[in-house]
């Protein structure tokens, strides 16, 4: 039973991780120039963190529900 856990523990953390990870690769590709003030890399780079931050733990939770309810399928009949 605890190796259940730990293994689901090991699989959020790399979901979240792998996720975050994609997430900063597709956004490095969008120009965010147009859309802040000259002078104020520091804002832009935050902003791109707390967007991979959140658009990655929100696709990496979406994901990780399916995998939890995709097992709990077995209980269905």
């Amino acid at each position: 039973m605890f190796s259940v856990i730990g293994q689901d523990a090991m699989l959020g953390i790399v979901s979240h991780i792998a996720f975050m990870a994609i997430t900063w690769r597709i956004l490095m590709g969008v120009n965010v120039d147009a859309l802040i003030k000259k002078g104020k890399v520091f804002e832009a780079r935050m902003l791109l963190i707390f967007l991979t931050i959140v658009i990655g733990t929100t696709v990496s939770n979406v994901f990780l529900q399916l995998v939890t309810w995709s097992k709990q399928l077995q209980y269905l009949l």
